[in-house]
């Protein structure tokens, strides 16, 4: 059934999670018609976005990432709070394909009535998110939830975006992989808001505070943010144990960041980063709608791949040429 613009946004606003889903499905399609009514309802929804505290959550495979949601999650409900999940997983290169499993993963979280739980596909998308994740995002807030989590497909080095999209960025981590170092590249280091490392009972915990002792020392290295120092928290989602401290973290990290004025700045520079990918994204859409741009485009890219130029090159001397024609 196709809902018409106004019926949707009246379902985002009473909570219908049935048409938050819809609006999602529209606003994730590649249609040129549902692209049109996408843009309509989000610039509608726009004074209702803005709420909502956006939590990145990242870790490698295993780290816990999906039981740690759910039971951060239920731990907001229980003190008055709405949340949404936005759990992005990795799809096939070659079909776009995904698993979309985090739904079933969150079976407890998911049965709550102020809980939202959204798979979406990367959709070969970089940086750890979908391409409409920052959308989806706004639909979520202006449905009324006041913490959103994104969960991010967890690839390790890949997870600069969903930073570019949030106000605090959690990093879990687990014990027990040789060098505890290793892998956590300074990108990461110099994103990250707060550390959790999970999984940590009676038997690992010496070496899970050795862990911390040694992530400190690497954070010592890395200019601090907002006056803050990260703190590296030793807990485990699966029994619920130091879930308190991070939502008590989190929420000194939202008061300094207001305090100190960033908070608003650094929303308005993530709108432009998205205003940024959205001309590319528009710019390329419109190469491929005019022949002899496509044309031009299909023949400098084939003299990028059979290495007559370099891509680099290539690119430029298109731009260019693109541009000129429409002088």
């Amino acid at each position: 059934m196709k809902f018409s613009t106004q019926e949707l946004i009246n379902g985002i606003q009473s909570g219908n999670k049935r048409l938050i889903a819809k609006a999602i499905t529209l606003v994730e399609s590649k249609k040129v018609e549902h692209r049109q009514q996408a843009d309509e309802l989000l610039k509608i929804i726009m004074p209702y976005t803005g709420n909502s505290i956006r939590i990145g959550i990242t870790g490698v495979p295993g780290a816990g990432k999906s039981t740690f949601i759910e039971n951060f999650g239920k731990l907001a409900i229980a003190q008055g709070k709405k949340v949404a999940v936005l759990a992005i997983d990795p799809s096939s290169s070659v079909n776009k394909g995904s698993i979309l499993g985090d739904k079933t993963r969150m079976e407890e979280l998911a049965k709550e009535e102020n809980a939202f739980i959204r798979p979406s596909p990367s959709s070969g998308f970089l940086g750890g998110v979908a391409n409409t994740t920052f959308e989806t995002m706004m639909i979520c807030e202006a449905a009324g939830y006041d913490y959103i989590l994104i969960e991010t497909v967890g690839v390790g080095q890949s997870e600069v975006l969903v930073a570019d999209i949030t106000d605090v960025f959690l990093f879990l981590k687990i014990i027990g992989g040789g060098d505890e170092l290793q892998g956590i590249k300074r990108g990461i280091m110099e994103m990250v808001d707060i550390i959790f490392i999970n999984k940590v009972h009676e038997s690992n915990l010496s070496k899970a505070k050795n862990t911390r002792l040694e992530l400190k020392r690497a954070l010592d290295f890395i200019p601090s943010k907002e006056k803050w120092k990260v703190p590296v928290l030793l807990g485990s989602a699966l029994n619920n144990k130091g879930l308190e401290d991070v939502f008590l973290r989190i929420k000194e990290f939202i008061i300094l960041k207001n305090k100190s004025g960033n908070f608003e700045k650094i929303r308005s520079q993530q709108a432009e980063k998205r205003f940024e990918y959205w001309v590319q994204e528009y710019i390329l859409a419109n190469v491929k709608k005019n022949s002899a741009a496509e044309n031009a485009y299909i023949q400098h890219k084939k003299n990028a791949s059979t290495k007559v130029s370099n891509p680099s090159t290539e690119a430029k001397l298109f731009v260019d040429e693109f541009l000129s024609k429409r002088d």
